[in-house]
C-alpha cells in the first residue's frame, strides 16, 4: 500500500471512529450536563486513534463488519481516554495538558474528572456488549478480553507498577513487564478485538496476533521514551520531559537513547515477520507497526 493511500485509509478510519463516538458518547443536553459536556470534551476530537486504528486493521483479516468494528473501537477508545484523564490527575501524573489542551481536573475540576474516566470505562462495556452484528458468545468473549485487558491483570495493574517504581532502578525484564501491562495489554486487545469482530480465531492465528501486538506494544512505548526525551510539549501535545523530572525509569533511561532507537526498530520487524502467515490481508497492520515507531508524536 502507498503512502497516500494508507492516510486515506486512517483518516477514513479515523472519521468513522470520531462518528461513532459523537452516537455512543452521552448528549451534553442530557443530564448531568457537566459530566456528559466533560465526557466529550475528553473523547472527541484529539488523539491519533492507534487502538481504534488496530481494530479496524485487524478486521480486514477477517472480514468483520463495519458496525461491529465501529462499536469495538469506540469502546477500546472509551476505556484509553479514561485511562488518559485518571493518569493526568494529581494524584498520579499530575499534568495540565494532554492532546494539545487542558486536561480534564484542570479544564473542570478533580471529582469531575474522576467521574468522568468512572463513566467512559461504563460507557465502554455498554457499547461493546450491544449491538447484533456478533453471536452472542463471540460478543461475550470480546467483553471478557477488554475486561481482563483493562483489569488489573492489564492496564492498571501496569499503572500501579509504575507508580510504584519511581525513583527505583528496575531491570530491562520489569520495565518490558510493567510496560506489557500498561500499554501491551490494550493494544493487544485492539488487534484481537478487530479480528474477533469477523470470526472466531484459531489457536495459530491468535498466536500470530499475539506476537505482532506484543511487539508493537513494547515499541509504543520505547517511542514514547524516545519522544519524551528528545521533543517538546508543542510536538507532543503533552508535558515533554516528564518521566525524567518524575525520575521514573523508562527506556532511554535503562538502554540510552540509541540503543532504545535501535530496539524500536527491532520490534517493528518482529511485528512484520509475525504477520507473514496472513499475506497481503494485513497490509494494514504492517503499516500501523511502521506508523508506531516512526511517528514524532
Amino acid at each position: 500500500m502507498s503512502a497516500g493511500a494508507f492516510d486515506d485509509w486512517m483518516k477514513t478510519v479515523q472519521a468513522h471512529v470520531e462518528t461513532a463516538l459523537e452516537a455512543y458518547l452521552p448528549a451534553a443536553s442530557t443530564a448531568p450536563h457537566k459530566l456528559h459536556e466533560a465526557m466529550r470534551y475528553t473523547a472527541l476530537g484529539g488523539g491519533k486513534r492507534v487502538r481504534p486504528l488496530l481494530v479496524f486493521a485487524a478486521g480486514a483479516l477477517t472480514g468483520a463488519d463495519t458496525r461491529a468494528l465501529e462499536r469495538a473501537a469506540a469502546a477500546i477508545e472509551m476505556i484509553h481516554v479514561y485511562s488518559l484523564v485518571h493518569d493526568d490527575m494529581p494524584c498520579m501524573d499530575d499534568d495540565d495538558l494532554r492532546r494539545g489542551k487542558p486536561t480534564v481536573h484542570v479544564a473542570y475540576d478533580e471529582a469531575t474528572a474522576l467521574l468522568v474516566g468512572d463513566a467512559l470505562q461504563a460507557q465502554a462495556f455498554s457499547v461493546l456488549s450491544e449491538g447484533d452484528s456478533v453471536p452472542p458468545a463471540r460478543q461475550l468473549a470480546m467483553v471478557r478480553l477488554l475486561a481482563q485487558a483493562a483489569g488489573s491483570g492489564g492496564m492498571c495493574g501496569g499503572q500501579a507498577i509504575d507508580l510504584d517504581s519511581v525513583g527505583l532502578s528496575l531491570t530491562l525484564e520489569q520495565l518490558e513487564r510493567m510496560h506489557q501491562l500498561k500499554t501491551g495489554a490494550l493494544l493487544r486487545a485492539a488487534v484481537v478485538l478487530g479480528a474477533l469482530a469477523g470470526k472466531d480465531l484459531s489457536a495459530q492465528e491468535l498466536a500470530a496476533l499475539d506476537a505482532y501486538a506484543g511487539a508493537i506494544g513494547l515499541a509504543f512505548q520505547v517511542v514514547d521514551d524516545v519522544l519524551d526525551a528528545t521533543a517538546d510539549s508543542a510536538t507532543l501535545g503533552k508535558t515533554a520531559g516528564k518521566d525524567a523530572a518524575a525520575n521514573k525509569p523508562t527506556y532511554v533511561s535503562i538502554l540510552g537513547l540509541e540503543p532504545s532507537r535501535i530496539l524500536a526498530e527491532k520490534l517493528r520487524n518482529d511485528a512484520h515477520q509475525a504477520l507473514e502467515p496472513f499475506g497481503e490481508q494485513a497490509r494494514r497492520l504492517r503499516d500501523l507497526a511502521d506508523l508506531i515507531v516512526q511517528r514524532k508524536a
